[in-house]
């Protein structure tokens, strides 16, 4: 009997034969092969999109956040350094000659000195306090839409801001009136932050001017002193 008789005879079961299994595999790793490329095409076109928006907006939100944080903590420094009842002869000494004439105004350097080097620990301690909990961040925020940023319950993220703070003292001479110019005095506390995502670098800075002193001298000042600073910066001379 031959092969194709055997295979038509009625009298044995279709099951019986044997099934091919190579197609099967092939179904199978085909199967296997579509399902891989969806999920490393659907993993690529997320990060993109990551990337794009929802980083984008994260990074708005905690730059405003940590703008935030960093006025709070300047002021808590500077209130603390300066709660001494700091007076303007505390930081600056004017000399006069016999006739009552202005002969050098000169700054305080260990006052002044003291006074930023506080300033910038203290900012900086308290920079470090307010971001240990991480940065809220509303649930709209991860669609990536701006729209949406602002809506649903807020979340923290573990986003740790590097920062770092830097103070230092400039002044300023103003006249007001025949023989009397008003001397001010400023402590610019700057302070350089970096938000750091595992997609992107954000770096900014956040510059806060506190008037710590004033004073309305009496007397001729020298024109060398109206046209600089005491405290040895270039004046800014931009209307």
């Amino acid at each position: 009997m031959s092969r194709a008789q055997t295979s038509q005879d009625p009298a044995i079961p279709r099951y019986a034969l044997p099934y091919p299994r190579g197609n099967k595999r092939k179904r199978r790793k085909k199967r296997l092969i579509l399902a891989l490329l969806t999920s490393v095409t659907l993993t690529i076109a997320l990060l993109v999109y990551f990337q794009r928006n929802v980083t984008r907006v994260l990074i708005s939100i905690s730059e405003a956040t940590m703008r935030a944080s960093t006025t709070i903590a300047v002021n808590d420094a500077v209130y603390y350094t300066l709660s001494d009842d700091i007076r303007y002869d505390d930081l600056v000494t004017i000399d006069r000659d016999e006739t009552g004439k202005i002969v050098a105004v000169a700054a305080n350097p260990l006052k002044i000195n003291k006074i930023a080097r506080d300033t910038a620990s203290i900012s900086q301690s308290n920079l470090k306090n307010l971001s240990l909990n991480g940065i809220p961040v509303p649930l709209g925020a991860l669609t990536g839409v701006e729209a949406l940023a602002g809506l649903g319950p807020s979340i923290h993220f573990r986003i740790i801001p590097v920062s770092s703070v830097s103070c230092d003292f400039s002044s300023t001479f103003e006249s007001v009136g025949i023989n009397q110019t008003k001397h001010s005095i400023y402590l610019n506390v700057i302070a350089d932050i970096s938000i750091v995502m595992p997609s992107r670098t954000e770096n900014f800075a956040v510059m806060t001017e506190i008037l710590v002193g004033e004073s309305v001298i009496v007397g001729s000042v020298p024109d060398a002193y109206l046209q600089s600073d005491v405290f040895g910066k270039k004046p800014d001379l931009t209307p």
